[in-house]
Formats: C-alpha cells, sequence, structure tokens
C-alpha cells in the first residue's frame, strides 16, 4: 500500500464478513483523502492490548465489533453520552500528542465513542424522510426490541432518544439476562412504567402495536417470529429495523412486509454509524455524536451517498 500515511480498521473476532473497509475506504476516495487506508484484523479480546500497544502515529482510529466493545474500555475515555451511560464503545479515536489515561507509555491518549446508538435513530429518521416529511414528538408510540443482547442495549438507548417513543417492550427469550435495560429505560424515558420485558410468547402481541421495532438477535434466529406472523400474526402498522443484513432481506423483514408494516435492514444501521465514525476518525467532528446538533447530515451528504453506493455494490 503505498503512500499510506493514515490508517484505520475494524476489530473483531470473527471479522472476515464486515462490510467496514467497503464503507470507509470509499469515504476517504470521497473526501479526497489518498493517503487514508482503512482495513480489518482478527483480534480477540486476549490479544486487544497487544495489538494496541504495537500501533504507531500512522493510526488515526479503529472501529470495534463483538467481543470487544467492552473490552476497550480500561484503554479509553469514553467521549460521547452513550459510551459514558453503556459502558459500550464501537469507535476509538487515537490523539499521539497526549498521553494514555493510565500512562502506558506505549499508548496514546485513546477516546472512545458508540456510534450504534445514533446510527440505529438515524436508520429511522432516513426511512422517515423517504415516506413522511416528520417524525412523531408526543412520546405516545411504542417500540418493540426483540432480544435482550449487547446491541438491544443500544437499540433501546436510540430508542429512548427518538421523540415519539414513550414506552418499550423487550421480547427475550431469558427475560432476566440484561439488568441494565431497565434502569436505562427509566432514566430516559417519561412517565411511570416506560419499559415491559416479556418472553417470546408474547411477541406479535407486542409487534401488533409497535410504531417502532428492533430485532437484534443474530443470524437466522428470528426466523420463528417471521414464520408465526405469517401464519397467525396481526396486521402491522409500524417501521422494523433487523439488525442482520445476510440474508437480504431478512425472513422478519419479509413478514413484516407481508402484513403491512415497512422494514428496514441492518445495512442501514451500518452506513449511518460508520458515517459518523468517519467524520470522528479524520477529525471532521470533534465533539459528542449523540447529540442532534452535532450530527449535521448535509456535512456528510457526500459521504453518505458515496458509501451508500459502494454498499450495495458489495452487497
Amino acid at each position: 500500500m503505498p503512500n499510506v500515511n493514515h490508517r484505520c480498521a475494524v476489530l473483531g473476532k470473527p471479522i472476515g464478513h464486515s462490510l467496514s473497509p467497503v464503507l470507509h475506504n470509499a469515504a476517504y476516495r470521497a473526501m479526497g483523502l489518498e493517503d487514508w487506508f482503512y482495513g480489518r484484523h482478527e483480534v480477540g479480546e486476549g490479544d486487544l492490548k497487544d495489538f494496541l500497544r504495537s500501533l504507531d502515529p500512522s493510526w488515526a482510529g479503529l472501529s470495534l465489533t463483538m467481543p470487544l466493545k467492552k473490552t476497550v474500555q480500561p484503554y479509553g475515555e469514553p467521549s460521547d453520552m452513550w459510551a459514558k451511560e453503556l459502558k459500550v464503545a464501537n469507535t476509538a479515536i487515537f490523539d499521539w500528542t497526549r498521553p494514555n489515561r493510565d500512562g502506558d507509555a506505549d499508548l496514546p491518549h485513546i477516546r472512545l465513542y458508540n456510534t450504534d446508538v445514533p446510527g440505529i435513530r438515524m436508520a429511522f429518521e432516513h426511512s422517515y424522510r423517504m415516506r413522511r416529511p416528520n417524525t412523531p414528538a408526543d412520546h405516545a408510540d411504542n417500540a418493540v426490541i426483540i432480544g435482550n443482547g449487547n446491541t438491544a442495549t443500544s437499540a433501546l438507548a436510540a430508542c429512548t432518544a427518538m421523540a415519539g417513543i414513550g414506552h418499550i417492550t423487550v421480547v427475550a427469550r431469558h427475560p432476566s439476562k440484561n439488568t441494565e435495560l431497565e434502569p436505562l429505560a427509566r432514566k430516559f424515558l417519561p412517565g411511570g412504567h416506560p419499559i415491559d420485558i416479556v418472553t417470546m410468547d408474547d411477541a406479535l402481541d407486542a409487534l401488533a402495536g409497535a410504531s417502532v421495532a428492533i430485532n437484534t438477535i443474530p443470524g437466522l434466529a428470528a426466523d420463528g417470529i417471521a414464520a408465526t406472523l405469517t401464519e397467525n400474526g396481526p396486521v402491522v402498522h409500524g417501521t422494523l429495523l433487523d439488525v442482520v443484513y445476510d440474508p437480504r432481506p431478512t425472513k422478519l423483514m419479509q413478514a413484516w412486509r407481508r402484513q403491512g408494516g415497512y422494514s428496514i435492514g441492518g445495512e442501514e444501521m451500518l452506513l449511518y454509524q460508520a458515517v459518523i465514525q468517519v467524520l470522528l476518525m479524520t477529525g471532521v467532528w470533534d465533539g459528542d455524536p449523540s447529540t442532534s446538533d452535532a450530527i449535521d447530515m448535509e456535512q456528510g451528504e457526500r459521504l453518505e451517498h458515496a458509501m451508500r453506493a459502494a454498499l450495495e455494490e458489495a452487497l
């Protein structure tokens, strides 16, 4: 790779399936950053510290996928609201002019961000712009989140940032698994009873009244809900985001559309969280992207178009 002076990459295990290099390198081309390159590295939890200590000042930042979103916490400073609140980060930005906060001379200062949360919210906002001028703003709507793992935590945080959402139902195979969801909803949603956590047996009843639905369970795990929705399900009216984008569309997305709803795939979340990452890693933004004022999509519009075209070609 000749003339590469600025490096970024996505880390995780496994990582071979990641489409992040497609998105970020397309953004660099659109920005005219000819000496920037974004790669991928398979790094597990036990490998992260050695990988970080192997880097040099040509490195500007990292994207972090599972299982590293919590593992990275001791090495950096949470620098936006959701990285601080959730203690989960998918983005690390390096500042080689400052020492690491723990005094490790082999590490730069690392700022940690969670761009998954605004990425989910922006995916919904884009879908609304395509269909109607404004999103609801009266906290009267219901959201349903399928699953209660780490991705569900980010999904719930995103729902609390949507002005129309006043109540969230979490549908889970193991309802007692994630104890962080209920206090998070109570902290950020108005009203006295903002969340219910129910079993999969109650999925159809919950989905029938959802204006927003987010499936966070991976792989083909939601196919059973899709089959039941098709066979016995009610008419739905809301918007579904399925974080899975392979296969595309998923069976749940197809079933949701057949029952009258609108669905979007996980590639939309992937796109918008990556737009924010690029702007942070290249230094265009240097604030808290969790706030609406910080996310100026006019500034990112050229990137969005270039990255969307590259993503569509890759998929």
